[in-house]
């Protein structure tokens, strides 16, 4: 019970803040790229930290390290919660991701060492089924929240939870890997730097210019952290990556493949409530209300994980899920959320039941393919690709946005495009009228919106990507059906 609520608990926090953006960058008075910050901070401590939680769960107790996350997790949200600054809610974002992560290394590892067989299908069936359910009703209950109260509210309610989780969480039990003697620390801080340099650089690449020194310093440096990173991995005893798991091609595909649906779903989940608000002229309650096509389904399929992978395999259900993901991004492109929201509904509905098919399965999947006393490793591995396609992926996709619609609106010869720009991205259509009336606002809405169908494109290609590579390197014989194939 304790983990099924942090995996509710921890969605919440990246989906909120999506929601609550354009409040917030309103009430702190915000440029767009120190309130992506709110966003990246998080996703970046909770990427660069998952490794490093996975070896400390192994090493300390997998029990212990959940408690402790689960202080620190809930801790940051009061002061992200009660923050005068938008530096101070990014400080405190990057120590909630640091929580955040060893909550979620040290969950599915317990899971993985407690249960095995049919009883540990159903477990992360139940434990899919939670992170689902965060997602799910996250933008909708953090638009309630921002409606009703404001947006210091999305992130006090995870001050509740995390204690509710804490007290719920003191009965589990402790487990250990008796050969763990050490972490990493080379390791994680050359991973957290270059993670660091590469979100920076996506985020700065809008207003600095992609070609300008801070942008391309980034990338460099990120390039050379994570050249060191592999250079450490490779020469410590007890490496937080061990790249020798990196021979087996079934669990390569199987760590990689959440990058192919996060990197889309992340960014959706994050950037279509201000689109929502802005250009379609929703409010909060209703921008969180707007997702739920896209979340439902999340949330509902691993529920029926057994039935669904004895019909099409777990291979398969890696291999469509992202393929049926790519279909529904191109299908966004034709989508107008002013003109016609029935299109809009149908095409993220889709998009949903791609990224429901493969939830179920991903983090079983991942543990079920290397010996159960490496769990807490593999686990770390996993969910250090998979939120690192979150990182990235809003990064990436803020810094497209912007970049897009500034080109767009670059013709309208006003000098005006990059100011509007960050106004009309992050909802704040106020601002745009208020400096030139309804025509401007018009050509606003219709940059950002060619800006969204350049993102559309990009995202697709991402997600088949991914379908190609899972069809081709997962192997059926590798996998532990029998872990795999009962209902939850």
């Amino acid at each position: 019970m304790a983990i099924a609520l942090a995996a509710v608990m921890l969605p919440i926090s990246v989906t909120g803040p999506g929601v609550a953006l354009a409040d917030m960058s309103g009430a702190l008075n915000a440029s767009a790229a120190s309130t992506q910050w709110v966003l990246n901070a998080y996703n970046v401590a909770f990427t660069a930290f998952m490794l490093a939680a996975g070896s400390a769960a192994d090493l300390f107790g997998r029990r212990r390290l959940f408690l402790s996350g689960t202080t620190v997790f809930a801790l940051a949200s009061l002061v992200a919660g009660t923050a005068p600054t938008i530096l101070l809610v990014d400080l405190a974002r990057f120590v909630q991701g640091m929580g955040a992560a060893a909550v979620l290394t040290s969950g599915s590892a317990l899971l993985a060492h407690t249960f095995s067989g049919a009883a540990r299908a159903r477990a992360f069936g139940i434990f899919g089924a939670s992170i689902g359910f965060g997602l799910a009703m996250g933008p909708f209950v953090s638009g309630l929240l921002v409606g009703v109260a404001s947006w210091h509210a999305v992130f006090l309610v995870n001050v509740l939870l995390g204690a509710v989780v804490l007290v719920l969480a003191r009965p589990l039990p402790e487990s250990k890997n008796p050969g763990a003697r050490r972490i990493d620390l080379p390791g994680v801080l050359t991973f957290t730097l270059a993670l660091m340099l590469l979100a920076l650089g996506f985020v700065e690449g809008p207003s600095q210019g992609w070609g300008g020194v801070v942008t391309l310093g980034s990338f460099a440096g990120a390039a050379l952290f994570l050249a060191l990173f592999v250079v450490v991995e490779l020469r410590v005893a007890e490496p937080m990556f061990d790249l020798s798991l990196l021979r087996r091609p079934t669990f390569v595909a199987i760590i990689w493949q959440p990058v192919s649906i996060v990197f889309a779903f992340a960014a959706l989940l994050v950037y279509l409530p201000p689109y929502f608000q802005g250009a379609g002229g929703a409010g909060s309650t209703m921008s969180g209300a707007m997702l739920l096509p896209l979340t439902l389904p999340v949330f509902i399929l691993p529920l029926f994980t057994g039935t669904l992978v004895r019909l099409l395999s777990v291979r398969m259900l890696l291999a469509v899920g992202p393929a049926v993901l790519a279909v529904a991004l191109l299908l966004m492109t034709f989508t107008d959320p002013l003109s016609s929201r029935t299109g809009l509904y149908a095409a993220l509905l889709l998009a949903g039941v791609g990224i429901g098919l493969a939830f179920g399965v991903m983090d079983n999947a991942a543990v079920s393919v290397v010996p159960a006393e490496r769990s807490g490793m593999a686990s770390g591995m996993f969910n250090t690709l998979r939120v690192a396609g979150e990182t990235i992926g809003v990064a990436c996709v803020g810094g497209l946005l912007l970049t897009s619609t500034r080109q767009q609106l670059a013709g309208g010869g006003d000098g005006a495009s990059g100011a509007m720009a960050d106004d009309v991205v992050q909802g704040r259509l106020g601002s745009v009228r208020e400096s030139g009336g309804e025509d401007l606002v018009d050509r606003a809405v219709q940059g950002l919106q060619h800006g969204w169908s350049v993102v559309y494109v990009v995202l697709a290609c991402v997600a088949l990507a991914g379908a190609i590579a899972i069809f081709t390197m997962v192997r059926d014989r590798d996998l532990d059906q029998s872990s795999t194939a009962q209902d939850v």
